[in-house]
């Protein structure tokens, strides 16, 4: 077999002649690396970078160097050639691993069938395999189709450490043979290059640092020979500085230029470090160096020959990165083969250029090549770091073996790597101890590196001497010395680092082989206790009796960082004795016990004496009973919250199944209480039980009151102690070790000794005082301990081994029984284990009901369904007193209405235990001193509230806590606690019955009367004649006699309602005459409203807005390119114009989507567009300005008078990101925060009538006018010199326009010029800004009629716009402009009558200020026998003007004439239309758009053919492009694009009218088969359709004029021609996909930015045209603008919308300033996931959705950000929101 069959053959020649070669290539390679940093002068370069992949590549392949390549690497080549299936996915083999290095940024999926947290998936394996079934891979079978079955047996793991020579993978089908000379000639270059690598690296410093002096830095070890005074200083990477101040910092230190500076920077992200000197003037260097270090930046100097040769080892990393992507042939192993054998090999020392002064290794005799190379890696940057990790993990995906083999050699150093990790790392985040996850968590390696290399020991040995601080020369003593100490003041506690050492440690005992072994090994948990053991009792808490703590430490954070972290892993060992024996645990319980009974007997001096005293044990007597128990005040001493060894032994204790007599029967012994016993005595029991009793004690405490001088310290740790996520790590197992004291002591002695450390022994003896607790302490301390008494007899969660599904449900039960909530709110409440559980999803499901989200603001909650609440126990010990009540009312609540009785009783349940050893726990109800307790605490609240009148404090809490302990007893032991009840006496002589008796018919505790009764009755079923003869009963034979107080209160009532009687009987009468009064006076009061017309008050001053005084709305006139030109040569928009509804304000019922979608929605969205997001492309857009009112008004001085206070608040609050921006002349709403910039008028709709005179009467009577009337030279020169009939005072930029203001104190409507002034100021300046944007011909800046056109732009711009906003809005029973607001036709008319003001400034002579003039030029411009005249200048077609504008000057000027120009300027619209069509569907291909049968509105258009053709006969050229379009899309569709393109000007002339003249414009009523929109508009505005144009003999001689006049000019001028149709659909934002995850599924060019043509690191998908851009990336900036901010010009003019995808949040863009909103895609519960901080499956919600797409459409942008900024004092910019 040849070599081409093994690589491909397209390479470039050797850079070397071959006759210049050693024969030897590996010796020329040697040569060559050894001699390249002198003869470059140390100056590496690309052309260096490629001679060294060619002398590799030519050593490589030996006698077959010629066909090595120079610049692209053997991967790139075959992947750029297909070759062998290069470039492609990895070919399946059964039994062989497909490897996917899962790169950072890489979409990846974890789902709750995994074997743990660890386990992902790519999102190509996802998508494969089917996960319908369960929530969410590998516990079971997932029929990847990139990964099929391979069932073979499981082999064991090895009992030794393995060989370093590992056999080829066997069975590969792929295999090559390869020449024994090229196999080894391999192995030599590869050796050689990982020697050369080490030899480099041996003179490496293991961090970043600088030498004080000259002469530290020429003592520094270097491998060159000539130790030449040429330095390098090296800038590091790191994550805390940001890229401005670093290429500030290299500005100043190098003086390099900013751009040069940039490019250093994005170099030093990119590849971890940089040269940025290199010269011999070491003073300068090193003071260079030195500044640099003044801000913690990572720098070296270093000899440059030394630095060169990193440079090279960093390309040799690149090149073996390179030979693991590479194939021979189709074997895909074979490189990776030899990659492995090389570094599983010793090093070996040929280049003699090693440091010889190198530490060698004590664990491991004779280190392989591997082994250096882990130890190195901290001498690396980031990305030779990141390219050995992604080799690594190429090499261990080869085989079982492989990987084996790697893991060994990583435990033989992992202690090494974990001191460079903990101590030395600057860049932790490329460590390779990240590396042990990927071998931890794998079963077969984690018994392998356990077994044979004891790393179990190891990282214990780890933890101890880095918690005492045993740290010399940057490692970590081994062995740790046993005696010392935790210093929590020191390092190691304050560093943030030691959390995932404590991870390793958790997944490597998680594994079920190393389960197996520490249950059954003894010592594992001998080793573990002695850990465990070091942080018990840490950071003890004394109480602040009488002064505050002057310095609040915050150490305790870290002592419960740890101590939590350590407490997960004592999780895991507990259940790992799930596998024991029963032998194995009780010898694994006496070992803890032993590490107990050591700590707290001062064995090993792990406590402080001074803070906690020897145990000394007194007597004390209770009801008339000594008992001998450990003294000891929680007031007075220290109390840890930290007894890990407890937790262990508490995880123990829940083996139940082992420790039940039957199982210890098998071992000689009886029952738990007997293996304590057997090894310490009972005193040592309560010792060991008395430590977590204390912290309960201590808790109890803190939420009394009690130690408030401790300040927020001591609340901070016992939030965290009882945090719901946490409590079961601590809180939960002390409480454990309690309830399991009462299966081993006499429970009497167990409730006396929690009462001697509550501290109320008296308190339950019958002393109502005490001499440290105030009444309201003592009653909280009280009910504190009643919560413990009834935990510990009640809770059996741990006490019956409740498996993981069954904690799940209840826990989801308890929580959800305080009412529905969100998914986040309900895992807030549950603790994190059982959250993270696989069941976790399932069992919620079972149990609760989902409500999903509907509204925009809503989020999905989750109610319990009703059987479930059968299950809730409102003494449940995780609810706080007040959730218990709350809960308790709704049960009681729920009850009472399944059962009719109106204060039902809750009756407790049984514990149910009817085997183990915590079924004896309901024996503790036979407990004398529990009786007594339960006396007391009646009796003395009777007593107390007898004597004050008043119940004490907590009393309704104390009773209920009691009576339900008291039912607990009579549902566990009836018989022996009634008995008891009744025997036992008390207080004067009295049982626990006579004070029940009393209770129950108690005043002031009528609501516990029911219980009381239950109780009672329970007990006279086995002591009657007890109950009996105490109980008081009560005669309700005879009625009671009525209460004096109740009669006064009815009598009161009667009067009461006597008098509303009255009163609404006269007010009756008054109405009615009123009524009278009113008829008569009708005239009067219409005149009066005349007169006397409010508008509401002016939000300023309150006042009435009246004619008195000028007002006007609040508006902002904002850039807009919001509407869409239809896009040529795109066929989807024309199908999209073809399939659009007929009637836009009818919706068709669809159901809202459901949430989340089902399964087969998720598997449609998988494959989302090849082609991007289906943006609408930001070129077909359409300048303009849109207008727009919040509905308040103002008197127009307090306007003026608000402005100035804007400007007072600028100028006091200089350094605030303002919501406004005063050189826009903005201003923010007082009261709805709107943003505004323009103050409008207010007019009442005008009361003209429209002219009554039939149209073709008009259109002579219009001519005859014109005849008749003189020249006007004044009007002329006011109108466009380039014929389009416009007028030059309706331009924003008209140089006349400021001469005309300067005269208004003798104009009237001096005010109304105010308002209008507003207007054109903004109009002036954003026209200025954009003449770019615009393609109208008009004048040049300075000429009369320059800038926006008023009327087109503004006007006809912002109805187009309202108009386009409505499409798709249902208006029910009406149309269109039914769906308009008020203050919408309040601004239009405010606007038509600042156009009309503008044209009367010109003609301040004339009586009608030039209304008349204005109106015969329209009507001119209308009547083609006008236009085309040599006495008129309209040269200019008026088909290519938009006949919506005509419309709107005739609406400010002359509205009595607009049905009249109505009919005209449809007509128009109809003939330009048609010839927008030809010009668009000359582009198209016909077979591409969507096919309609026939025709379906003959009624409307008629004789289509016939109006195409004519409109477009008089240019011979056109006439023929026409007609061959017309043939090729048929007349059904010709007349569906007619209909589709001509409904919006209707519907914009509909809202233009109304607004102006609602009276002679009203909704006209349909029947019930109502018509479509079209002929309903038709009928409203009364214009005739196309179909009776043959009857319209003026209309067609006036469409002839406008036809011939645009034909012949298309016939001289073909270019200028051009009409471009708006777009006519409802308008969309672009399509993001259903389900979020398919974003990071796509590998096209979707997701790439097309400014830098890379994938962004932060994508934002512009939601308006699609497009990708960088998100606060420094790659795409200009002058400090973002791509967002620079995307947003060329696309949404002043505004943005863009998805960010990794965030899952919102970004709104207007102007410079912006805001974050919550992102349209909820995941499956409901709720926003911003930043994908809980990375669940995201799905997109429809009403979000929509909720965006309507803020767009409004132009609601600018406002929302207003308000936003309004809402907050911020000095950092908007981005800090």
């Amino acid at each position: 077999m040849s070599l081409t069959s093994f690589f491909p053959a397209k390479f470039l020649p050797s850079s070397m002649n071959p006759r210049d070669r050693t024969s030897d290539p590996l010796s020329h390679l040697r040569f060559a690396l050894e001699t390249m940093p002198g003869s470059r002068k140390y100056v590496f370069t690309p052309a260096t970078r490629a001679e060294i992949l060619s002398e590799l590549y030519e050593a490589f392949w030996g006698p077959y160097a010629h066909l090595s390549s120079q610049v692209q690497t053997p991967a790139e080549v075959q992947a750029s050639l297909g070759f062998a299936g290069a470039g492609k996915e990895e070919l399946v083999h059964l039994g062989v691993n497909v490897r996917t290095y899962l790169r950072r940024g890489r979409a990846v999926f974890s789902r709750d069938c995994a074997l743990d947290d660890s386990c992902v998936m790519c999102s190509r394996c996802f998508h494969a395999t089917d996960h319908s079934d369960h929530n969410e891979a590998w516990r079971s079978p997932l029929e990847c189709t990139f990964h099929p079955i391979f069932k073979s047996p499981t082999p064991k793991p090895p009992t030794k450490p393995l060989s370093d020579e590992i056999p080829p993978v066997k069975n590969y089908p792929h295999r090559v043979s390869v020449p024994p000379e090229l196999n080894e000639i391999m192995h030599r270059t590869i050796g050689y290059a990982l020697d050369f690598l080490l030899d480099t690296l041996d003179y490496s410093p293991d961090e970043p640092s600088v030498p004080a002096n000259e002469a530290d830095l020429r003592l520094q070890a270097s491998a060159d020979p000539m130790m030449k005074d040429q330095y390098c200083v090296v800038l590091w990477n790191d994550e805390k500085h940001s890229f401005d101040e670093v290429i500030t910092l290299l500005c100043d230190a190098t003086g390099r230029t900013r751009e040069d500076a940039s490019t250093v920077v994005h170099r030093i992200d990119e590849q971890g470090r940089e040269i940025i000197e290199m010269n011999t003037n070491v003073a300068r260097l090193l003071e260079m160096a030195q500044s640099i270090t003044q801000i913690d930046l990572g720098v070296t100097i270093r000899r440059a020959y030394d630095t060169f040769r990193e440079q090279v080892a960093a390309v040799i990393i690149e090149w073996l990165l390179d030979l693991t992507r590479s194939r021979l042939g189709t074997d895909t192993l074979i490189l990776r083969e030899v990659m492995a054998a090389e570094l599983l090999s010793p090093r070996k020392r040929e280049s003699g250029s090693y440091n010889q002064s190198i530490q060698a290794i004590p664990e491991v005799p004779s280190p392989t090549r591997l082994d250096m190379m882990f130890l190195y890696h901290t001498r690396l940057w980031k990305k030779p770091r990141l390219s050995l990790k992604e080799i690594y993990a190429s090499v261990i995906s080869l085989s079982r073996d492989h990987k084996l083999a790697i893991a060994g050699h990583f435990a033989n150093v992992y202690h090494r790597v974990i001191d460079a990790y903990l101590l030395v790392d600057r860049e932790a985040e490329t460590s390779i101890k990240y590396f042990a996850l990927q071998l931890f968590t794998v079963p077969s390696v984690a018994a392998h590196i356990v077994r044979n290399h004891k790393l179990v020991s190891r990282l214990l040995s780890i933890i101890t001497a880095f918690f005492t601080n045993q740290i010399e020369d940057k490692h970590i003593v081994h062995p740790p010395a046993r005696s010392a100490t935790l210093d929590i003041d020191s390092f190691p506690f304050k560093s943030k680092r030691f959390m995932p050492v404590f991870s390793d440690l958790r997944y490597l005992c998680h594994t079920e082989p190393v389960q197996r072994l520490i249950a059954h090994n003894h010592e594992y948990i001998a080793q573990f206790a002695k850990t465990c053991q070091l942080f018990m009792c840490v950071n003890p808490n004394k109480r602040a009796v009488t002064n505050h703590v002057e310095y609040e430490t915050d150490a305790w954070i870290s002592v419960f960082n740890v101590t939590l972290s350590l407490s997960r892993v004592i999780k895991v060992y507990g259940e790992a004795f799930s596998r024991a024996t029963v032998a194995e645990l009780v010898s694994a319980i006496s070992t803890v016990i032993h590490h107990i009974m050591m700590v707290c007997t001062f064995t090993d001096e792990q406590l402080d004496a001074t803070k906690f005293p020897h145990v000394v044990f007194h007597n004390v007597e209770f009801g008339d009973v000594a008992y001998r128990i450990i003294q000891f005040d929680v007031l007075d001493g220290w109390v840890s919250f930290h007894h890990s060894l407890h937790w262990l032994l508490s995880e123990l204790f829940k083996h139940v199944d082992k420790l039940s007599e039957q199982s210890l029967q098998e071992i000689g012994l009886s029952s738990l209480r007997e293996i304590l016993l057997r090894e310490v005595s009972e005193q040592a029991i309560m010792t060991v039980i008395d430590f977590p009793l204390r912290v309960l004690v201590m808790i109890a405490q803190i939420r009394t009151g009690l130690w408030v001088r401790n300040g927020f310290a001591i609340r901070g740790q016992l939030l965290h102690y009882r945090d719901y996520m946490l409590r079961e790590l601590c809180y939960d197992q002390d409480l454990f070790m309690v309830q399991t004291a009462l299966i081993i002591l006499d429970p009497n002695t167990v409730i006396v000794t929690i009462l001697d450390r509550f501290g109320l022994l008296g308190y339950f003896s019958g002393a109502f005082l005490h001499s440290s607790y105030e009444a309201p302490q003592l009653a909280s301390m009280v009910e504190e301990f009643f919560y413990i008494i009834i935990t510990i007899t009640s809770e059996t969660g741990n006490a019956s081994r409740m498996n993981i599904a069954q904690a799940v449900r209840r826990e989801i039960v308890h929580a959800l029984a305080m009412g529905p909530c969100s998914y986040s709110d309900l895992v807030k409440r549950v603790a994190e284990r059982l959250v993270e559980d696989v069941c976790f999803e399932r069992v919620l499901k079972e149990v609760a009901n989902f409500k999903p989200p509907e509204s925009t603001t809503d989020f999905g909650v989750y109610e319990l369904k009703d059987e479930a609440f059968d299950e809730v126990n409102p003494f449940f010990y995780h609810y706080t007193r007040n959730k218990r009540e709350e809960v308790e009312n709704i049960l009681r609540t729920r009850l009472s209405k399944k059962t009719g009785v109106a204060d039902p009783v809750i009756v407790p349940k049984p514990m149910g235990l009817e085997s183990g050893p915590y079924s004896i726990i309901p024996s503790a109800f036979e407990s004398e001193a529990l009786l007594q307790v339960m006396f007391y605490a009646i009796y003395n609240i009777l007593v107390v509230t007898e004597s004050s009148g008043a119940p004490p404090p907590s009393a309704e809490a104390i009773l209920d806590q009691v009576l339900h302990l008291a039912m607990l007893a009579l549902v566990e032991r009836a018989v022996v606690f009634s008995h008891l009840s009744a025997i036992k006496c008390f207080d004067e002589g009295r049982n626990l019955i006579d004070i029940l008796c009393a209770l129950e018919h108690n005043d002031k505790y009528k609501s516990y009367k029911p219980r009381v009764e239950w109780i009672l009755g329970e007990m006279a079923k086995h002591v009657p004649q007890e109950v009996n003869s105490r109980r008081r009963v009560i005669d309700t034979s005879h009625v009671a006699p009525p209460d004096p107080a109740d009669a006064k209160k009815k009598a009161a009532k009667a009067r009461q309602e006597a008098i509303m009687q009255q009163m609404k009987a006269q007010q009756a009468s008054f109405a009615i005459n009123f009524d009278d009064a009113d008829d008569d006076d009708d005239e009067d009061m219409e005149e009066a409203q005349e007169e006397h017309v409010s508008h509401g008050t002016c939000i300023v001053c309150q006042e009435e807005l009246t004619s008195t005084r000028p007002f006007g709305t609040l508006g902002l006139v904002q850039p807009s390119r919001l509407i869409r030109r239809h896009p040529d040569s795109h066929n989807m928009y024309l199908n999209e114009a073809l399939q659009t509804a007929v009637s836009m304000d009818r919706v068709a019922h669809s159901p809202t989507p459901t949430f989340p979608p089902p399964h087969s929605d998720v598997l449609v969205g998988k494959n989302p567009s090849q082609s991007g997001f289906d943006g609408f492309p930001a070129a077909y857009t359409r300048f303009g300005l849109h207008a727009s009112v919040c509905s308040h008004m103002m008197h127009l001085d307090c306007f003026q008078v608000y402005s100035v206070s804007i400007r007072q608040r600028h100028r006091g609050q200089a350094t605030r990101n303002h919501p406004e921006s005063i050189p826009r002349k903005e201003y923010i709403c007082p009261l709805c925060k709107s943003l505004g910039n323009v103050i409008l008028p207010v007019v009442a709709p005008s009361k003209t009538t429209l002219n009554q005179v039939p149209f073709p009467d008009w259109i002579r009577a219009a001519g005859i006018g014109i005849l008749k009337s003189k020249p006007d030279p004044l009007l002329d020169s006011l109108q466009f010199r380039n014929g389009t009939g416009e007028f030059v005072f309706w331009s924003a930029q008209d140089s006349g326009y400021s001469a005309a203001m300067r005269n208004t104190d003798r104009w009237e409507g001096m005010d109304i010029a105010k308002m209008v002034d507003t207007i054109m100021g903004v109009s002036k300046s954003l026209s200025q800004q954009t003449r770019h944007l615009r393609d109208r011909p008009e004048p040049e800046a300075g000429e009369r009629g320059a800038g926006i056109y008023v009327p087109e732009e503004l006007v006809g711009y912002t109805i187009a716009e309202i108009e386009i906003a409505q499409r798709g809005v249902n208006a029910f029973s009406g149309l269109v402009v039914d769906g308009l607001s008020e203050p919408q036709t309040r601004m239009i008319r405010g606007l038509l009558v600042a156009l009309t003001k503008l044209a009367a400034l010109h003609f301040k002579g004339r009586p009608d200020e030039g209304r008349e003039a204005v109106r015969q030029a329209i009507i001119k411009r209308l009547l083609p026998e006008w236009s085309r005249t040599s006495l008129t200048s309209f040269s200019y077609p008026l088909l290519l003007r938009d006949p919506f504008t005509v419309l709107v000057e005739t609406a400010a000027v002359a509205p009595d004439m607009l049905r009249h120009v109505l009919i005209l300027t449809y007509y128009a619209c109809l003939a330009r239309t048609v010839i927008g069509l030809v010009y668009v569907l000359n582009k198209t291909r016909s077979f591409a758009t969507m096919q309609i049968p026939r025709r379906t509105n003959e009624d409307i258009f008629g004789d289509v053919r016939m109006f195409f053709m004519s409109v477009v006969r008089h240019s011979p050229v056109f006439e023929h492009t026409a007609t061959l379009v017309f043939e090729t899309f048929g007349e059904a569709r010709i007349e569906k694009l007619l209909y589709a393109f001509t409904l919006p000007f209707l519907r914009r002339a509909a809202i233009l009218c109304r607004a102006i003249l609602p009276s002679a414009f009203p909704t006209p009523q349909f029947a019930a088969d109502e018509p479509c929109e079209y002929n309903r508009l038709l009928a409203m505005l009364n214009v005739p359709p196309l179909s009776d144009l043959p009857n319209q003999d003026t209309l067609q001689n006036a469409l002839s004029g406008w036809c011939a006049h645009y034909g012949h000019s298309h016939a001289a001028s073909q270019l200028n021609c051009g009409v471009v149709l708006d777009y006519p659909a409802i308008y969309r934002l672009a399509r993001l996909p259903l389900v979020l995850d398919n974003l990071f599924g796509m590998h096209d060019k979707a997701l790439v930015c097309a400014r830098c043509n890379t994938t962004p690191a932060d994508v934002a998908i512009c939601l308006i045209c699609g497009t990708t851009c960088c998100m606060q990336s420094d790659c795409c900036t200009e002058s400090n603008w973002g791509e967002c901010n620079m995307h947003t010009r060329e696309c949404g003019g002043a505004i943005g919308v863009y998805f960010l995808v990794k965030r899952c949040s919102l970004l709104y863009l207007y102007a410079a300033s912006g805001t974050f909103a919550q992102s349209p895609y909820l995941d499956a519960h409901g709720e926003a996931d911003i930043s994908m901080r809980r990375g669940r499956r995201q799905y997109l919600h429809h009403a979000r959705w929509e909720d965006i797409r309507r803020t767009w459409l409004t132009h609601g942008i600018p406002t929302m950000i207003a308000r936003k900024l309004e809402g907050t004092l911020d000095s950092g910019g908007w981005e800090t929101l």
